[in-house]
């Protein structure tokens, strides 16, 4: 029997600009830009953090007033992304070095370390490592 593979290959997250977009998380977050194809009124543009990952972050640019609502709040507030390190006073320190916006300091759950960023939309995003 076949075993079939399934996992998340992406989530898309409104944008204002997709270079502004692309400039914030590769050089703010560290991640790599893994494709930007022009499509017809649009772009495809993927980032992810480690380029050997299944999962990758769609820049998506909104369309219509009614996405541009949604900038910065694709989660009403609460935390819409977690993102895992192997090490997180490294990663940690390099984002606060690079200007990103931290809501609070870091701090140690019975899972692992954690703290909650805000990107550069307002989006709020967890980085944590596992105990």
């Amino acid at each position: 029997m076949r075993t079939q593979k399934r996992c998340m290959g992406y989530v898309a997250i409104v944008v204002d600009d997709y270079d502004r977009a692309i400039e914030y998380y590769t050089q703010k977050l560290g991640f790599h830009l893994i494709e930007d194809t022009p499509q017809p009124g649009k772009r495809w543009v993927v980032v992810n953090p480690n380029p050997e990952s299944d999962c990758n972050l769609l820049l998506a640019k909104a369309s219509n007033p009614r996405q541009e609502q949604f900038i910065g709040n694709q989660c009403g507030g609460r935390v819409f992304l977690f993102l895992q390190t192997d090490d997180f006073w490294r990663d940690y320190q390099q984002m606060k070095a690079n200007g990103v916006t931290f809501c609070e300091e870091p701090r140690e759950e019975e899972y692992g370390m954690v703290v909650v960023f805000e990107d550069i939309y307002g989006n709020r995003w967890d980085l944590y490592q596992n105990a």
